[in-house]
C-alpha cells in the first residue's frame, strides 16, 4: 500500500501538493465572485488547464506566487465589498 508521498505524482513533481492547495482554495473563493462562482471555475479551470505542461519548477513556483497573489486580490476586494455594504448600512448616505 502506498502513502500519498509515495505516489507517482508526488516523486515526478513535488510541487503538485502546492498546485492544488493553491487550486483548493480559488475554488472556494470562487464561490462569492461577483459574476457567479460557474464563471470564475470556468476560467480557474482554463487557467490551470493552460499551464497544465509546464515541468520546469521555477515557471511552476512564479505561477504558484501569483496564483497566491490572485487569492490575496480577491480577498481585498471581498473585504471591501462588506466594508461598502456595512458603511451603507449604518452611515447616513446625504451626511
Amino acid at each position: 500500500m502506498q502513502t500519498s508521498n509515495s505516489s507517482p505524482y508526488n516523486m515526478a513533481n513535488p510541487l503538485r501538493r502546492e498546485v492544488v492547495r493553491l487550486y483548493r482554495n480559488l475554488l472556494y473563493l470562487g464561490r462569492e465572485y461577483p459574476q457567479g462562482s460557474t464563471y470564475f471555475r470556468e476560467r480557474l479551470k482554463a487557467s490551470f488547464m493552460k499551464n497544465k505542461d509546464v515541468t520546469d519548477p521555477e515557471k511552476i513556483k512564479k505561477l504558484v506566487a501569483k496564483g497566491d497573489f490572485v487569492i490575496k486580490e480577491l480577498e481585498a476586494m471581498y473585504y471591501l465589498r462588506k466594508y461598502r455594504t456595512l458603511k451603507k448600512r449604518y452611515y447616513d448616505p446625504e451626511k
